[in-house]
Formats: C-alpha cells, structure tokens, sequence
C-alpha cells in the first residue's frame, strides 16, 4: 500500500487538494475534530502519515513513507537521501536575513565580522555566511527568530519569510535572501527505483495535475 507522508501546518490544505485532484483522499485530516495521525484515503488504496513538516524527509528516507510533501527550505536544512521529485508551486516563500530596521546594516557585509545571526535554520545560515567569507556566530533558536535583534542577543536573523508582516511587526527588515522556497514532492529512492506500488503512476499523474494548475 502506498503510503504518503503529509506536513502539519500552512502546506497541508494545498496538499490534500493535490492529493485529491489526483484520486487520493485524505481530507479527513481537515477535520477539526479528528486526532488521527494515521489514515486511508477514503477507497482504502492508501495511507497518509500527519507529521511535523520536518520530520517528513524523515519518514520517506527511512522507507516508512514512499512519497512525501515539504518544504524546499526544510529539503536544504536536512539534507535528506530522498529523491527530489516535483516542484509542486505552492506554500511560495524565501529564506531571509533581517535585521532592526533601526541599525545601520543594509547588506549582510554590514555585518560586523564575529557578530551573531540567530536561526532555526543552523546549516543554510552558516553555508550562505561561509560563502560571504563573513564569520559569524549562528545561534540556534528554535521559537520566535525575532527576538534576537529585538533583545540585542543578535545582530541579525535568518528565517523564512511569506508576506513580511512579523518582520514589520516586530521592527525588523529584510537585507538579503537566500533562496526561493516552495512545496516539493519527494520520494523514497528504492522505491521510486523499483516502481513499489505503482508509484511511477501516482508521480505521473500528480506532475500532470501541477502542470494544469500552472
């Protein structure tokens, strides 16, 4: 039985309604009232797993899920041994540096060399500081990113960002970004090596269903 590894959270409604457009339906998982983390889609062909949108590489690198949705930005973070298969043009988004909007640093080389940038987001931030030839201090945070300029604990931060409205909220800007983030479709190697279940199919039909939406 196919099984499909779902993210909680902004990606799961697009997700589902991709999934369904393609004869796969997991909309129970949209139900308020439901605590199910495990279900079959409603001709019982299929299951999805409801997991944190981090952990989704997880479970389709370890062949507990052989196709999956997430993030580009998580795919960066992790690093994960899974095939990288469709860009799926939703959840759009960027990775970011922002600062106070009150400091004098307009570019990350106005950075001051040895300064701190606090990030959930511990591998891109120094990868992307690395190739400025800037050391820098990345200070791993996992809860509200904003705080660090606000607090002073850092010069700067490194998140991902959708419309900018907690950036301005909170006083902060952004100076530079990253990359371009939006949902992927990935999949378990062997699996999609082997064609397990008929997986060939459901990829063909979900690359056909984007290209509609496009």
């Amino acid at each position: 039985m196919l099984t499909v590894a779902l993210p909680k959270g902004e990606l799961l409604k697009n997700s589902i309604r991709l999934l369904q457009s393609v004869g796969l339906d997991f909309s129970a998982f949209l139900d308020s009232g439901t605590r199910q983390l495990q279900i079959l889609d409603t001709k019982g062909v299929a299951k999805a797993l409801l997991v944190r949108a981090q952990d989704v590489p997880v479970y389709v690198e370890y062949g507990q899920a052989q196709l999956g949705v997430v993030g580009y930005d998580v795919l960066r973070e992790k690093q994960p041994q899974v095939a990288h298969l469709v860009d799926l043009q939703f959840g759009h988004c960027r990775m970011s540096v922002a600062v106070k909007a009150s400091s004098s640093y307009r570019s990350p080389l106005d950075l001051p060399p040895h300064g701190r940038v606090a990030s959930k987001y511990v591998n891109c931030a120094r990868e992307y500081f690395h190739s400025l030839d800037l050391p820098v201090e990345i200070v791993p945070l996992y809860g509200s990113v904003e705080l660090g300029p606000i607090t002073g604990m850092s010069e700067a931060i490194v998140d991902l960002v959708s419309t900018g409205r907690t950036l301005r909220e909170n006083g902060l800007i952004e100076i530079a970004t990253l990359y371009e983030s939006t949902a992927r479709l990935i999949a378990h190697p062997l699996s999609y090596r082997l064609n397990t279940g008929n997986l060939s199919d459901v990829i063909a039909k979900l690359r056909e269903a984007v290209l509609v939406e496009v």
